[in-house]
């Protein structure tokens, strides 16, 4: 058993699962292993008390409409601990309907509101038509300077999502938060809510690194991870720019 250990807590994944989020674990449990680092994960389920100081790292996946209401009155008496915790730094995953949970509402075509966790000033908002297929971004710093890395995957959502805090990143390709903007997700402090999915983790090793780094400065560990051999990772995440008709940014600068 290794003496390094991150401390994974997977969200409600019998409600959230819709878009592989075992796959985002799978990878970083490799990638942590990889380096000698275990990877204990425990999956939260309904019922289930959450401690959020027992963990380094928090997945909350994506889910129906149905799905995420359940999952928001769950989580609610948590909500002080969780936003604690981000503020502290802790890194949280959200993907698709968990990145909407974090707002304060999801508005549904019928007018109806599914309270978020106010976690985030944000909302989202019913548009016409789903906003559907493969998507690239520029990842930005959050101070919005451009990383010159690209992340890619697949969104498929109706909600658009409105805030003012700095984005993932700015669309190569696809339509992102809200189909208008030009930019995708979220990001606070170690915190990364997303659409993209299919699932994210695979196609972006980079973006599984940086999750595990934050991960590892939260318990008090600021080791630099070594570098892997991420030959097909790259070459999937490229066959997706391919697909997409997007140049890498060594190609557009």
């Amino acid at each position: 058993m290794s003496d390094l250990v991150i401390r994974v807590g997977h969200l409600f994944p019998e409600l959230l699962n819709l878009y592989a989020d075992q796959g985002n674990i799978a990878v970083l449990r490799r990638r942590a292993e990889a380096r000698g680092i275990e990877l204990q994960v425990k999956s939260i389920k309904l019922g289930m008390e959450l401690k959020v100081e027992d963990y380094d790292f928090l997945l909350l996946g994506g889910g129906s409409d149905r799905e995420q209401g359940i999952v928001g009155r769950a989580l609610t008496p948590y909500r002080s601990d969780l936003q604690t915790a981000i503020e502290e730094n802790m890194p949280i995953l959200a993907v698709c309907g968990g990145y909407q949970l974090l707002g304060e509402y999801y508005e549904l075509v019928s007018g109806e509101r599914i309270p978020g966790l106010h976690l985030l000033e944000m909302v989202t908002k019913p548009g016409k038509g789903r906003l559907i297929g493969n998507i690239a971004v520029d990842w930005l710093e959050q101070n919005r300077e451009f990383r010159k890395e690209t992340i890619v995957g697949f969104e498929n959502h109706i909600g658009r999502t409105y805030h003012d805090y700095p984005p993932l990143g700015q669309i190569l390709e696809g339509y992102g938060n809200n189909g208008d903007d030009r930019y995708e997700g979220v990001q606070y402090k170690a915190l990364i809510g997303t659409y993209i999915h299919g699932p994210l983790l695979p196609k972006n090793p980079h973006v599984a690194d940086q999750l595990l780094r934050h991960a590892l400065s939260y318990r008090g560990h600021f080791d630099s991870l070594h570098a892997l051999n991420d030959s097909l990772e790259w070459q999937a995440h490229c066959a997706v720019l391919t697909q997409l008709g997007v140049k890498r940014e060594k190609e557009r600068s």
